[in-house]
């Protein structure tokens, strides 16, 4: 079910919420939580049922074996437990995501013709698998002890987050479930949490969407694609891409809020960075501290010295390269942002400066020069791409058609500003249930409703994560 859909605005939204309340209202706290994991699975059902025995059976063996973690008290039998608790997390990731790329590749060193059928993407499967190592390896250093099963289960499927983050962290929304606090109705949370989310809606269907047009357009006919083409198909996905998932992320924080839970940040003005490492702190954040907890600081952080240093920092990038799926362009585009960090560090290690502005400029293009891989179809289509950006292919200088739709360009203005506004968790601080807040949530609306109704609802892209 789509946050940009009739079901979900209409139906599945306000249901949820007047029954989780009225449940709490009358003392029913746990009814409540039970009431809100179904409704939750349900919502993850919506795409394909089947696959709700995955997420079920997947939550509920973690939660017994994290807890079962914590008290084992032979040191060997424990770490031994835990790396099979990792092993079997990441072999279903493993054959969900990966098993069609190897048998390809195979295939292609082989010369062979292996064929099995085609595996379909179970949703959120690479987010709520970041989830479950978290909670497994916190388990092993004795930090779970006492979780209550119900709040775990809500933890993984509660729905503003469950399809494509943030990922959240058990220590930061376990508590939340339990606070008696957050079961009473909350008019300030719930009116700004309607206002972030109408920031998000409208960035995915007024922005996002009409962005899309033009990538889509050009990624479509990448052989035909003339040097300003070219600039405008690899500008467009990558402000899309910006709009789409930061969108998802503030209707995330939005809807959650409603429910007076509170998830983190993930995006903060990422093209505003001076650098590739301040993108990262401010670039799908979470995904960013995962990297660091999990994979960083595991293979020894900055503690082994400059060289391995250098090799964590591009490992851990050639990791989240991966898990953003089984694709050697997304290899690459993980490789070109862990050897962007490299150079960067060692820039930094010898003291060199630059003007922020300068920087801003050189770290955008980076970051979009490394978009063409993340989003081409193939390692062909994004090399033409780049050539014909770098002037080595088709010299003519002709627009895009796409263009010549009279809300596009307006639209595009609009988009490529609010870049370099305060962004909708700035915003968000400034909120007061007010007459001018209320007039901007009704032109939000209006706005929403307009291009929900003028462009058909696109899936988010990290749904394909």
């Amino acid at each position: 079910m789509l946050f940009n859909s009739i079901e979900f605005l209409g139906a599945f939204l306000p249901i949820t919420l007047i029954i989780y309340f009225v449940l709490n209202k009358y003392g029913q706290d746990r009814a409540g939580k039970i009431w809100l994991l179904l409704a939750s699975l349900f919502f993850y059902a919506w795409w394909k049922p089947i696959y709700l025995i995955l997420i079920v059976t997947s939550m509920t063996l973690n939660y017994f074996a994290g807890q079962k973690l914590n008290y084992i008290e032979n040191r060997k039998t424990r770490k031994l437990f835990y790396i099979t608790c990792l092993m079997l997390n990441l072999s279903v990731l493993l054959y969900y995501k990966y098993t069609n790329f190897i048998v390809d590749n195979v295939n292609l060193v082989l010369d062979d013709d292996l064929l099995i059928e085609k595996i379909a993407l179970p949703l959120a499967i690479s987010f709520f698998t970041f989830q479950k190592f978290a909670y497994i390896t916190d388990s092993y250093k004795g930090e779970t002890k006492g979780y209550d099963f119900l709040n775990f289960c809500l933890f993984v499927s509660f729905f503003p987050q469950l399809i494509a983050g943030p990922i959240v962290h058990h220590k930061e929304i376990m508590p939340q479930f339990q606070d008696l606090e957050k079961k009473r109705f909350n008019t300030e949370n719930f009116t700004k949490g309607i206002y972030i989310f109408l920031m998000g809606l409208v960035k995915k269907t007024a922005i996002a969407d009409t962005f899309s047009l033009l990538a889509n357009s050009g990624y479509g006919n990448v052989a035909g694609l003339s040097f300003a083409d070219s600039w405008l198909t690899s500008l467009s996905y990558g402000i899309q891409l910006y709009y789409d998932f930061s969108g998802y992320s503030d209707m995330a924080i939005g809807s959650a809020l409603l429910f007076n839970i509170n998830i983190p940040l993930n995006f903060n003005s990422p093209y505003k960075s001076t650098n590739l490492q301040d993108f990262w702190r401010r670039w799908h954040i979470t995904l960013g501290n995962f990297l660091r907890e999990y994979i960083y600081i595991p293979l020894g952080g900055n503690r082994k010295g400059e060289v391995s240093t250098l090799f964590n920092l591009f490992m851990t990038f050639l990791v989240g390269g991966i898990w953003h799926g089984a694709n050697w362009n997304f290899l690459i585009w993980g490789s070109l942002h862990g050897l962007g960090l490299v150079i960067h560090r060692l820039w930094m290690k010898n003291n060199f400066k630059m003007n922020d502005y300068l920087g801003i400029f050189i770290t955008f293009m980076y970051v979009n020069f490394a978009w063409v891989f993340f989003r081409a179809a193939s390692f062909s289509d994004a090399i033409l791409v780049l050539k014909s950006m770098l002037g080595l292919g088709n010299i003519h200088y002709a627009s895009s058609k796409v263009l010549t739709d009279i809300y596009i360009v307006p639209t595009i203005i609009v988009g490529v500003i609010l870049l370099f506004c305060k962004n909708p968790m700035q915003l968000a601080k400034e909120f007061k249930p007010d007459t001018k807040h209320i007039l901007y949530m009704i032109i939000l609306t209006i706005i929403g409703i307009i291009y929900l109704n003028s462009i058909t609802a696109n899936d988010f892209l990290y749904f394909d994560f």
